[in-house]
């Protein structure tokens, strides 16, 4: 054990729950623990302090606030810097067990969200560049956010004919507009609405006065629905949930 982690007795005594709690959550996968050689439970401070933050209310504040950047923990200022997160995002979704025959799709979806923010935003970053990017394995979320020029903006460049940002959602999430040939895994954001309504993956997409939600709520089939909001998101936020 090292500075940074500590016995099972003291996380619970910083979560404030009992030591059975936690026990249950390591064995239920909510928070799990690490093992010593003695078989003893620990836990890492920075496991703990990214447990008791909602990583997608620091992106929405983020995003809705002044033009600061975030802090280092959640921030990648350029795309290499995405990338090189992206892959210990890979590298932790490897050691969920449930997840070994889709975790690379929830990978791929995750880039694919980043990568646009820096692909559509290149040159024309209204003030803060980069991307907010952060992921919690304990409440199986991913959080991914851009103070760009959003969806509708972008979509106008090539499609002058988009009305709103309704529409401009529906667009992205469903029509091949580019000029170029499709990938082989898919085409931006038709291939996460593809991952997200045939894995089991959430995704809640917000951009303008709009949202997507690719959920099955109530226990219905899964589907896309798109939503006019109260706020309005310059850039663009997405909640990835598995």
């Amino acid at each position: 054990m090292t500075n940074d982690n500590l016995t099972i007795s003291k996380a619970a005594k910083q979560l404030s729950i009992s030591i059975a709690t936690l026990r249950r959550w390591d064995k239920s996968g909510k928070l799990p623990a690490k093992k010593s050689v003695g078989g003893h439970r620990y836990y890492s401070q920075t496991d703990l302090e990214l447990f008791k933050k909602d990583i997608f209310a620091l992106a929405t504040e983020w995003v809705l606030g002044p033009a600061i950047e975030p802090e280092n923990t959640f921030y990648c200022p350029t795309s290499s810097e995405f990338k090189g997160r992206l892959s210990k995002l890979q590298s932790a979704l490897e050691k969920l067990q449930d997840l070994k025959e889709y975790y690379p799709l929830i990978v791929a979806i995750a880039g694919e969200i980043g990568n646009n923010s820096f692909d559509h935003n290149l040159g024309n970053w209204p003030d803060i560049s980069g991307v907010f990017f952060s992921y919690d394995t304990n409440k199986r979320q991913i959080a991914l956010a851009d103070r760009g020029q959003g969806i509708l903006r972008t979509l106008k460049r090539v499609k002058p004919d988009v009305r709103n940002d309704e529409d401009a959602l529906h667009v992205a999430f469903t029509e091949v507009i580019s000029g170029r040939s499709p990938e082989a895994r898919g085409n931006g954001l038709k291939f996460v609405l593809e991952v997200a309504l045939n894995k089991a993956i959430e995704i809640n997409f917000y951009s303008g006065g709009a949202k997507v939600s690719i959920n099955n709520d109530n226990n219905e089939v899964k589907k896309m629905e798109i939503y006019k909001t109260e706020l309005y998101y310059s850039g663009c936020l997405a909640l990835i949930k598995f």
